[in-house]
């Protein structure tokens, strides 16, 4: 794993070199993950293209996208973005926005807007319950998005070149993605959980630059630092769910529509 710096990036790195249980390693500029791309540079944007980057995962909502507006890539040339919301959300009316609207399109008047908070602000249990929170959120993606889970999972699989992953931190929904497809790749499971509890490292920066966008700063007001740390038991306690329920994470994903020619694919694109 290597930290990438940019302009305008604070949790940004590259997978390469995580250690897998064969013995061999993740390739380096086959898999990026970091935090919101909206304020991308030109020097940013070129220094994407010079780590290989051809498709990019979005894993924001649906809300966050209309309200942070179209980013720098959708412009660019040279990238497809691929839109995945990980959370149950609903239009101002109060239906539910299906997986397959998230795309974009689809929006026709003021009762089609998606509602005017962050999907997950306030009071919700979540679909899975464990002990650990953020583990239950993690597991609640697959449940309640499985079609968006699998989309990004296959994004990074069968993309022509390297996937950047994110979100709005790049700690969650891009940490639960990157899990998955490290663990269907063969990755210590140990080395897994290290990447995801790096975010950690940069959770001052990531906060700050968060809080100054009008679309997170409510969200984030008053709550301590500490409560948005990416745990090592965190990712254990997703990890360990998915071995004790299913046998492990490709089984789970199996559970959702995964193949074994997607598992293969993908750690040709990571491993080979």
């Amino acid at each position: 794993m290597q930290w990438l710096e940019f302009d305008s990036l604070v949790n940004a790195r590259d997978v390469g070199g995580i250690p897998t249980t064969d013995g061999r390693q993740v390739r380096s500029r086959r898999l990026i993950r970091s935090d919101n791309l909206q304020a991308l540079t030109e020097a940013d944007v070129a220094r994407l293209r010079g780590l290989g980057v051809t498709d990019v995962v979005d894993l924001r909502s649906v809300y966050e996208v209309e309200s942070e507006g179209p980013g720098p890539l959708t412009t660019a040339d040279g990238f497809t973005i691929h839109h995945h919301s990980f959370f149950i959300e609903r239009y101002a009316d109060g239906s539910e926005i299906a997986p397959g609207g998230e795309e974009g399109g689809l929006h026709t008047g003021e009762s089609e807007l998606p509602g005017d908070a962050l999907p997950w602000a306030g009071k919700r249990a979540h679909t899975i319950q464990v002990e650990d929170g953020f583990a239950s959120s993690y597991l609640s993606f697959l449940a309640d998005r499985p079609a968006s889970v699998l989309g990004a999972l296959r994004n990074v699989a069968y993309a022509p070149g390297a996937t950047l992953v994110h979100c709005a931190a790049g700690k969650d929904r891009t940490g639960t993605t990157v899990a998955l497809a490290l663990m269907v790749a063969g990755a210590e499971r140990e080395a897994v959980v290290a990447d995801y509890a790096a975010s950690t490292e940069r959770m001052e920066l990531i906060v700050a630059r968060l809080v100054e966008r009008d679309t997170y700063a409510a969200n984030l007001a008053d709550r301590p630092l500490s409560s948005h740390d990416t745990r090592p038991e965190s990712m254990l306690a997703f990890l360990e769910y998915a071995e004790d329920r299913f046998g492990g994470v490709e089984p789970m994903l199996g559970q959702i529509g995964w193949t074994a020619a997607d598992s293969a694919q993908l750690r040709r694109k990571l491993l080979d």
